[in-house]
């Protein structure tokens, strides 16, 4: 058996209505290159005996690692810890692959490795998956990468307000995973930003394939980025976003064209924050607006202004009522225009 390219990593709580789809779309390849670690984050149905099925029909492709409930990030740590191949991918319980996408993937890890030429990084596009909706929103990255070889910051093109790399779209190499030295805070939802946005100091060589690779699944009433659950799980968005600040105020950047897109990743946090705190519409979430941008003039008057007076720091920060009722409208026409919850 060859050394294996890739390691899936699943995280899973609780998801044994949908865990299957997820779990055969990436079986599909039957490729000795791939493992799939199968992390039961605590579950109390049936996910841990369905993974325990997958794992003895598998054997030496899945792998199935329990765990005391620790929340997304608590899973992504112990799949990160656990994972031999020579590149990650994760791909979340609910949501599924592209098989036809997934063997070109596969099979250009490989050819790059057998080349000598491995990249840091692997960018491929994602779909919404959004329940109910005939035309899928497709985020594709033809406008500011070249495509099918190795390129570097330097070619990055600037994106656009709605283009951006989620975790979805990514496939690191696991030695920039380690260097970067990603911990992920337990019992936090939102922690696939930190995933998209930590590691990218020590990405130098990148591969786009113009595939849409990952369907990235949005209708149930209970997900993580439905709005009223984020609403309600505010303070947890909050805490990425001032992971997220941190680590743009502490770390050092070799790059240029890296440390914009990082700006503008942290734009759109801010944007969604900001009008997350707007739409529950309440006085103490308008003080937690206050403290969160003057948090960030505090540390740093610069990054304060590049966030604050850019197009979305200025159109979600209107004073007044009036002002607020424009914020959402704005942000509901960006909704409809991207796809997103």
């Amino acid at each position: 058996m060859g050394s294996i390219i890739l390691s899936v990593i699943v995280p899973c709580f609780n998801s044994q209505n949908y865990m299957d789809k997820c779990l055969d779309s990436l079986l599909s390849v039957g490729s000795s290159a791939l493992e799939i670690l199968i992390v039961n984050d605590g579950s109390t149905d049936r996910t841990g005996e369905i993974a325990d099925t997958y794992s003895r029909k598998y054997q030496g492709i899945v792998r199935v690692l329990h765990q005391e409930n620790k929340g997304h990030g608590g899973a992504l740590n112990t799949g990160l810890r656990n994972a031999s191949g020579l590149y990650i991918k994760v791909v979340d319980s609910d949501d599924w692959v592209d098989t036809e996408s997934f063997a070109e993937i596969l099979k250009t890890l490989k050819t790059l490795e057998e080349r000598g030429t491995p990249v840091d990084m692997l960018v491929s596009n994602y779909v919404y998956e959004k329940e109910g909706v005939r035309c899928k929103k497709v985020i594709r990255y033809g406008s500011v990468m070249p495509r099918n070889r190795v390129f570097g910051w330097k070619e990055v093109k600037k994106f656009h307000k709605g283009q951006y790399m989620l975790m979805h779209a990514l496939i690191y190499r696991t030695t920039i995973l380690k260097e970067s030295g990603l911990e992920l805070p337990l019992h936090t939802f939102y922690v696939d930003n930190l995933y998209a946005f930590i590691p990218l100091n020590f990405v130098s060589s990148i591969y786009y394939l113009d595939m849409d690779f990952y369907r990235y699944y949005i209708g149930r009433e209970d997900q993580s980025v439905n709005e009223q659950v984020m609403i309600q799980r505010i303070d947890q968005q909050l805490k990425i976003n001032r992971l997220m600040i941190e680590h743009m105020l502490t770390s050092s950047f070799s790059n240029q064209r890296m440390k914009k897109y990082m700006l503008h990743y942290l734009e759109v946090i801010m944007t969604v924050s900001t009008v997350l705190l707007i739409r529950s519409n309440a006085r103490e979430s308008l003080e937690k607006k206050q403290h969160l941008w003057s948090s960030v003039k505090n540390k740093d008057q610069g990054l304060y202004y590049r966030l604050r007076y850019g197009m979305m720091g200025f159109f979600t920060n209107l004073p007044g009522t009036a002002g607020r009722f424009l914020s959402i409208f704005l942000y509901k026409l960006s909704q409809k225009a991207i796809g997103f919850n």
